[in-house]
């Protein structure tokens, strides 16, 4: 087991750790404060520069949003999933994703699409900052 183990060693992390999370209300009213906005039919996305040296994600899933708890947790599973395999490609801001009723209707697929492009529009927008 512990050959295993090693075999994974300076692979890249992909994991999601803490220091990747918005995780207090100070984290979150700095980003609702003077945030840029991004956003289609079925999603919202707040991003603003930040000083860590990367991109922190913050969800902000309401009930009003999705009622059920299973469609909450659909959407913030795959917002996690692309933030964590597309965060050494984004700028380094602190993000709030949200979502509108509409969400819920659209399948992983087309979720993880609209998600996507959501980071390739604040990657082109931010990188046009720092030129």
């Amino acid at each position: 087991m512990e050959q295993e183990q090693s075999s994974f060693e300076g692979e890249l992390s992909l994991g999601f750790p803490q220091d990747l999370k918005l995780l207090t209300a100070e984290n979150y009213q700095f980003v609702f404060s003077k945030a840029e906005r991004f956003g289609n039919y079925s999603f919202t996305v707040l991003a603003r520069v930040n000083d860590q040296g990367h991109a922190r994600l913050g969800l902000a899933i309401s009930k009003k949003c999705a009622k059920r708890a299973v469609d909450r947790n659909r959407i913030k599973r795959l917002f996690r999933e692309s933030f964590r395999i597309n965060q050494h490609k984004l700028p380094s801001v602190d993000i709030i994703a949200m979502c509108k009723p509409s969400a819920i209707k659209l399948t992983n697929q087309e979720m993880h699409s609209q998600i996507e492009k959501q980071w390739h529009f604040m990657r082109k927008k931010f990188a046009s900052r720092s030129d």
